[in-house]
């Protein structure tokens, strides 16, 4: 990273790909002095953690690392959402149908004799 920021310190933070890498901290009167050095350091991919009064409030990354973090949420969602969609078409069968329709008819004396019977038969 060529920029030469009067960074105060290095700090590792996780990527997008859940790797720990190191980002410069400056601070933010650093930053607004030095802006351009901070986004040249951005935009050669680095990461840069802006501290106010010695703590982390603000971190500057690239548009492509934003989009990329971005795009990675949606596709933990598209995978539940499948994972979801598959659990609930097993859950779908005939059997399971007529045996929940079952449950929802039972009296509460009847779900309670159902109940004791399946923690006999678990021992």
């Amino acid at each position: 990273m060529e920029a030469n920021l009067r960074s105060k310190s290095r700090v590792l933070i996780r990527n997008r790909r859940g790797q720990r890498v190191e980002a410069e901290t400056v601070t933010a009167t650093d930053a607004k002095k030095e802006f351009g050095r901070v986004l040249e350091t951005v935009i050669q991919g680095g990461i840069v953690v802006i501290t106010k009064h010695d703590a982390p409030k603000a971190v500057l990354i690239s548009v492509d690392e934003f989009d990329a973090l971005s795009r990675a949420g949606e596709a933990k969602l598209d995978t539940l959402s499948r994972q979801f969609d598959a659990l609930l078409s097993r859950m779908q069968t005939r059997r399971a149908r007529a045996g929940m329709k079952t449950a929802f008819d039972a009296s509460p004396k009847q779900l309670g004799k159902a109940a004791v019977a399946a923690a006999r038969k678990r021992g």
